[in-house]
């Protein structure tokens, strides 16, 4: 990134960064490469480019570089690397970081894909891992083993959206020569400073957010040039790629992450307001409301500018699932889909206690995730009063239902 870019606003940033400038005459955007073998005109020309990227088609081409670029420039990165999705970039950067003997200490809200790729491969290749309770912060120094040489984080967490004291774990970490991995798709390239939080390698699922359309999936890992080599060492020997047509995807989608992440911001705080009104709702996890549990923080160490539309929402214990349902399938602007980060809204029912190790007992009662989209943000809500008149008719019907006959004596 230029000196000229570090002065650049994020939306001027997101808007030029991975172009060639002013002096460029052609296409705005970079043309869609698709390559797999690459020419030479001559021995010697490919002699001078052996061991550089862009020899092969795996390697890149001018279409992912440019991505990788204004995602560097996004975040404050040193280096990028485009992986296939979310799940492929964590687990690319845990084999790159952690060999046979070593221990990892993995926040227990991590996305359940992850969990699985602890307990199963690295396990079986010698990694040891300790999930320990995402609010624990700087106490996280009692967990530290000699042999500890990852601390991953997620804040907020996945599903129950804790919000982790990032300077305070990374203090830790670093005082005993760990690397801090943090899962930031919720906060995306631009919602926190990651690396001056302490963050050495970040990793979003590109596939949320930075694509926004729902209609490519990816993975990226930016990290500090010390890591670099590390990384993009295990990153070829596994043969990663992705295509020219998905890196398009996905700078078209980043040109435009910061007006989008406007709209969903506006729209998801009038939604958590709204279902914060909800007699049958105990909890709204929003951490930009002000509140909302880890408020004080999320607002301390995120952009609020840049909040995204994602959120979850604890029901009274006494609500069923059965209710809980009857008001998602009464809903039609709340797709029932896996997945956020695109320009429409979901809504999915979910239960923690089932994928947690630590303090799986707070999370028993009935709970929803969504992802408050760009819809007309009153037509969300008539949507959701729909949802919660169902909710509440189920309660009615359960209530006038006709006792079951019983058989008579023999």
């Amino acid at each position: 990134m230029s000196k000229q870019n570090a002065l650049w606003q994020t939306e001027t940033l997101l808007t030029h960064a991975g172009r060639k400038g002013k002096a460029h005459s052609g296409p705005v955007n970079p043309p869609v490469i698709r390559a797999s073998t690459m020419l030479f005109p001559n021995v010697a020309a490919l002699n001078q480019a052996t061991g550089t990227r862009g020899i092969y088609g795996r390697h890149g081409n001018e279409t992912t570089h440019a991505l990788e670029h204004a995602l560097c420039a996004a975040e404050g990165a040193a280096t990028c690397l485009l992986t296939p999705s979310g799940l492929s970039a964590i687990t690319t950067t845990l084999l790159a970081l952690l060999k046979p003997g070593d221990h990892l200490l993995m926040v227990d809200t991590t996305y359940d894909p992850t969990r699985l790729f602890c307990d199963g491969l690295l396990k079986q290749i010698g990694v040891s891992t300790t999930y320990y309770d995402p609010l624990i912060g700087a106490g996280i120094a009692t967990l530290m083993q000699a042999n500890t040489k990852v601390v991953f984080v997620e804040s907020p967490g996945s599903l129950t959206f804790e919000v982790q004291d990032i300077p305070a774990i990374a203090k830790v970490a670093h005082a005993q020569s760990a690397l801090l991995v943090s899962d930031s798709t919720w906060a995306t390239p631009i919602g926190w400073s990651s690396f001056a939080l302490g963050i050495d390698v970040s990793i979003h699922a590109a596939t949320k957010y930075i694509v926004g359309h729902s209609d490519a999936l990816m993975g990226i890992i930016l990290t500090t040039a010390a890591l670099a080599d590390t990384l993009r060492c295990t990153y070829k020997q596994l043969g990663l790629t992705i295509s020219g047509d998905d890196a398009a995807l996905a700078l078209r989608g980043l040109r435009t992450l910061s007006a989008r992440l406007a709209m969903h911001r506006s729209n998801a705080h009038a939604i958590a307001n709204w279902l914060q009104a909800q007699p049958e709702i105990a909890s709204v996890l929003y951490p930009p409301l002000p509140g909302s549990p880890g408020h004080a923080i999320w607002q301390r160490d995120f952009r609020p500018e840049y909040a995204c539309g994602l959120m979850g929402a604890v029901f009274r214990a006494d609500i069923t699932e059965q209710q809980v349902a009857a008001l998602i399938d009464r809903t039609e602007l709340f797709g029932i889909g896996f997945s956020w980060g695109g320009f429409e809204s979901l809504i999915l029912p979910t239960a923690p206690a089932q994928v947690r190790t630590v303090h799986a007992d707070q999370w028993q009662a009935p709970m929803i995730r969504l992802h408050v989209g760009l819809e007309g943000v009153q037509d969300l809500i008539s949507d959701l009063e729909a949802g919660f008149s169902a909710l509440r008719g189920a309660v009615a019907i359960k209530a006038i239902a006709p006792p079951r006959i019983q058989p008579a004596a023999a």
